[in-house]
């Protein structure tokens, strides 16, 4: 297979889009610079480590490009570029922790700064495309698999980090917008409850739902793509919570069946239920802020009245 040419090469347009919705006005993070140099970084990549690109995977991911390559003995292998604003190093450090347990496994543990190798799943077939309760109930198995104790002297962030930066962020938006003011001032606070009593500290995926987990040929399912940090189990499981978000918000009976799903998924991953409750409650309002600020209604109006049933 012949070696892919980057000369006139255009990222992807969701890949754009998102990186552009979390830069800096200033330009100070340098993603600009780095999507510039895009077609140069991507030829380095790959030459350096003589593969032979496939395709691009399209539309890819929202922090990084996806290229579906094979290793100079034809093994399949996805090679991933990222910004240093997408924190490529916590997920190398993450994969390497995990050591192929529940996860993609990583290929270059020991590579340069921003590109990843990793082994090739199916990266057209994740547990979404199962029916909606087989779905939850792998993407909950798997999740359990990585909740594993950090490494020593680690250098990811913790919940209280992460979660600090998004509430400076909720708070600017609030005052703005008298609309979210309410929720936002219902998700600070149940933060800082559940920041005053976390006991536990796992590594944590950081972004997981059901798209995050694909068909592999090690295991059935394996996650991918995670924003590494460390913190207590039920602020990774919020996220999946309100996976088909756009389903639930449609059916006449969603807001029960949001609080059936915080249930189900409380008791069969051993979370405290109310704990649960609050972390889906902060990463739902903390995200539709978010989209209302960057131009996203439409997100923005199904995240907030999925945040109002909680």
């Amino acid at each position: 297979m012949a070696r892919m040419a980057f000369e006139d090469f255009e990222p992807p347009q969701r890949l754009v889009r998102a990186l552009a919705e979390t830069r800096r006005p200033d330009g100070g993070d340098g993603v600009g610079e780095w999507l510039e140099r895009l077609p140069e970084l991507a030829q380095q990549a790959v030459n350096l480590r003589e593969l032979s690109v496939e395709r691009v995977q399209a539309p890819g991911g929202r922090s990084s490009l996806v290229l579906l390559v094979r290793l100079i003995d034809n093994t399949p292998a996805v090679l991933k570029l990222a910004p240093e604003r997408a924190r490529p190093e916590g997920e190398r450090a993450a994969l390497a922790h995990w050591d192929g347990r529940g996860a993609v496994q990583l290929l270059n543990p020991g590579d340069s700064h921003g590109v990843l190798l990793l082994e090739r799943l199916h990266p057209d077939l994740s547990v979404r495309s199962l029916p909606e309760a087989k779905a939850l109930l792998e993407a909950a198995a798997t999740l359990r698999r990585l909740w594993v104790e950090p490494p020593g002297a680690h250098v990811f962030e913790t919940v209280a980090e992460r979660t600090g930066r998004q509430a400076e962020a909720m708070r600017v938006g609030a005052e703005a917008d008298s609309e979210v003011r309410g929720l936002v001032d219902a998700a600070l606070g149940v933060r800082a409850e559940l920041l005053d009593s976390a006991l536990e500290e796992r590594l944590l995926h950081g972004t997981f739902r059901q798209s995050k987990v694909l068909a592999g040929e090690r295991l059935p399912w394996l996650a991918v793509g995670p924003d590494p940090v460390v913190g207590e189990c039920a602020f990774d499981l919020a996220r999946l919570v309100r996976d088909r978000v756009e389903d639930l918000i449609a059916s006449p009976s969603g807001a029960a069946i949001t609080r059936r799903r915080v249930r189900k998924l409380a008791e069969s991953l051993d979370v405290d239920q109310e704990r649960l409750r609050g972390w889906t409650l902060f990463r739902a309002v903390e995200s539709g802020v978010r989209a209302r600020r960057v131009g996203r209604p439409r997100d923005a109006e199904l995240l907030l009245e999925f945040a109002g049933w909680l």
